[in-house]
């Protein structure tokens, strides 16, 4: 029987994002509680911002029909500090002001104090020692944001910034996605958890942390389901228990078609599933597929994405794959991540028919250095490296070269 071709990665990337669709419950909550969330409407701003046409400098507010003749003195007429509101700049007359404070009426520039000099013995004058342009160190008043107009889109993640934002607009609450609820758990008898004794053969579980974390790195609701027993029974009450309050299952291990790997046949039982051959190294197989939440129908079903259990291959395969399928289930736009074309201070010269993903890291002289075992196995690859060099099927790579490269930063968020 002839083996169907390997999926490229982006058609199995494709397959996936299909049929993922985002969540539709949402909540109300205070503003400091929505880190790490995604909104699930437009945030329009309550004011303006800045209120007030206001100084971006420390200085004086002038006329500029005043100070065209450098060296110009004029009297100091009031002083504006933040959160005051000065009176008409009378002509042939300056505003001391600070930064944030309100331009007066009349004023159309503010000259900051480097650019002034107060005439020996003065108490009340100034010396413009430029001529300013019209508007100068003036912030005009809604240039950041705009009462009524949209300051934060629906689907935008909430990182702190966007938190200030919020805060600028008089946002108290925000109406956000509620978390998409993953389930993970890991199959091999060899496994155990740090702290155990390891028994002969044995090996301490390295996925659970590192998927737990990518998880909660992308704002997911994370549950541990712990390490399953290599058996049919087992992997399917696993399976059971993790569709009822799921939106995802994760597992990690058993996707082969080994005599050992149940996850096939315990997807098959309780849902569907497909299992690809992907045309990647590290992280060639993958399964995809469903769990049912009940024998009843209308109670639907979790999603299932089935990882290696090499852990290179594991964490390599969660970013290309399962990430985007989580953000567009939170409601976030599951878009390529930024790359750089960046120098190749190595050569890679075993190409394979299968596009490599490798594990380099920055070096002082603006280039890249490889990780010299890039074994699947090899988990100090990642932890060493930056972030991995994309390299097409059947393409060495010389020292010199232009490569693709994408940070680890930016398949972590």
């Amino acid at each position: 029987m002839t083996k169907p071709p390997m999926l490229t990665a982006q058609q199995a990337l494709d397959h996936l994002l299909s049929h993922a669709k985002p969540v539709v419950e949402c909540e109300k909550i205070a503003m400091q509680a929505t880190l790490g969330r995604v909104l699930a409407e437009n945030v329009d701003s309550l004011v303006d911002v800045p209120p007030l046409d206001n100084t971006s400098m420390d200085g004086y507010a002038v006329r500029t029909a005043d100070t065209q003749v450098t060296g110009r003195v004029l009297r100091i007429a009031q002083r504006i500090p933040a959160g005051s509101i000065g009176t008409t700049l009378e002509p042939g007359t300056a505003a001391r002001i600070f930064t944030g404070a309100p331009v007066p009426p009349g004023a159309d520039a503010v000259v900051m104090q480097e650019d002034c000099a107060i005439p020996d013995g003065s108490t009340d004058q100034v010396q413009v020692n430029i001529a300013p342009a019209s508007g100068q160190w003036i912030r005009r008043r809604g240039e950041d944001l705009t009462t009524g107009k949209t300051c934060l889109a629906a689907g935008t993640f909430l990182r702190p910034q966007e938190l200030g934002v919020a805060a600028s607009a008089g946002l108290t609450h925000l109406n956000v996605k509620r978390r998409v609820r993953v389930a993970a758990f890991f199959t091999g008898d060899e496994l155990a958890l740090p702290g155990e004794p390891l028994k002969p053969g044995g090996i301490y579980n390295s996925n659970r942390d590192t998927l737990l974390a990518c998880l909660k790195s992308l704002g997911c609701d994370a549950t541990d389901l712990g390490i399953v027993p290599d058996r049919l029974d087992a992997t399917r009450e696993a399976l059971r228990k993790a569709s009822k309050d799921h939106d995802l299952i994760i597992t990690s291990g058993g996707v082969s078609v080994g005599e050992e790997d149940h996850i096939k046949p315990a997807v098959t039982a309780e849902g569907r599933l497909d299992l690809w051959q992907i045309a990647i190294k590290p992280g060639k197989p993958l399964a995809f597929g469903a769990v049912r939440k009940s024998d009843e129908p209308k109670d639907g079903e979790a999603w299932f994405i089935g990882l290696p259990g090499n852990p290179v291959s594991s964490f390599v395969t969660f970013l290309l794959f399962v990430r985007p399928f989580i953000l567009k289930l939170q409601g976030r736009e599951a878009k390529s991540p930024q790359s750089y074309l960046m120098r190749a201070d190595f050569d890679w010269l075993k190409a394979d028919r299968r596009n490599e993903f490798l594990r380099v890291k920055l070096n002082n002289n603006d280039g890249l250095d490889l990780f010299p075992n890039q074994s699947s196995g090899v988990l100090t690859s990642a932890s060493w490296g930056d972030g991995l060099v994309d390299c097409p099927p059947n393409q060495p790579i010389k020292a010199g070269d232009l490569v693709k490269y994408i940070p680890f930063d930016a398949l972590l968020k």
